[in-house]
């Protein structure tokens, strides 16, 4: 069978390279990605898979993502994607199905994250090597106290990125250390427990049947209330405030826990800023409103 038109020269290329070009039938960009484009490949033998290629990023990115899935599946408590292949430039995934936002689907996902997350504890905060949000580095350098953690290595960290060295000002700059001085104060002391580390509901997905699925993970461990944050921060259906409620019963934060939201949700703005810079006006302003307390007065 000839090779279908694969417009996408990256997407092409590997899928020849892996010996997976010929027998596709149909090929559909995918929405949603902002760092990779993702496709839908269906072939005559009646499968299907979901393709991510990236140009002009890091040699080990989706190795480091394909590993990410593995580690989180391997707990027993989260699903994901299984990895059919990997290359520098292809990450190959089993096709699942667009989220299932039943309040059913939920609440059996409030459980699978709280078991992961009250099951997977540790004595550190980081991971074995650094790994990727975004086009980025993430750093998980290994800390023991975890302010100092989140505050060097997942908002300090982004003030050196060219992007938001230009668009935020001396003023900015000293708020956000600011907050870091004071963070103790604002965060209570809570464990390390492996986190997905990108957790919005745009990384959602479901298997058949409507059980959730996570994708595009980042993984460390920190705070579980890092994770929370991607959520409550997100674009969310209503059923979904049932997760919330149910995630407090089984796993109970802190008290407060929601007003810290927005708080620990500086990390994904300020990687947003980093990746984006005058390209994300709204991000900008949703940082300043967050470190509002702790600009000089």
């Amino acid at each position: 069978m000839p090779e279908p038109d694969i417009r996408d020269d990256v997407l092409l290329g590997e899928l020849r390279a892996l010996g997976r070009a010929g027998g596709v039938t149909a090929v559909r960009h995918l929405s949603g990605g902002a760092i990779a484009q993702a496709w839908r490949l269906a072939y005559a033998d009646g499968t299907s898979v979901v393709a991510k290629t990236v140009a002009d990023a890091a040699s080990d990115l989706f190795r480091i993502e394909a590993e990410g899935l593995a580690t989180l599946r391997g707990t027993g408590y989260l699903a994901t994607p299984g990895v059919l292949a990997v290359t520098p430039r292809l990450l190959l995934l089993q096709e699942l199905q667009t989220r299932d936002d039943s309040e059913r689907s939920w609440e059996a996902f409030a459980r699978d994250l709280a078991a992961h997350h009250s099951r997977t504890t540790g004595e550190g905060f980081g991971w074995h090597h650094d790994g990727y949000l975004g086009r980025l580095a993430q750093v998980n350098t290994w800390t023991a106290n975890g302010h100092e953690f989140f505050a060097e290595h997942r908002l300090l960290r982004y003030l050196r990125e060219p992007a938001a060295e230009r668009v935020l000002s001396t003023v900015d700059r000293r708020a956000l250390e600011q907050l870091c001085a004071r963070l103790p104060e604002v965060i209570p002391v809570m464990p390390a427990v492996l986190t997905h580390g990108d957790l919005w509901s745009g990384n959602l997905v479901s298997e058949p049947g409507g059980r959730i699925a996570v994708i595009d993970p980042a993984i460390s461990c920190t705070w579980a209330e890092v994770d929370l944050s991607m959520l409550w921060c997100s674009p969310r259906p209503p059923a979904a405030d049932r997760f919330f409620g149910l995630y407090q019963e089984l796993s109970p934060s802190p008290p407060d826990w929601t007003g810290r939201m927005p708080v620990l949700h500086l990390r994904e703005l300020l990687s947003t800023i980093a990746h984006f810079g005058p390209a994300a006006p709204k991000t900008i302003q949703q940082v300043r409103r967050i470190l509002a307390p702790f600009y000089p007065r």
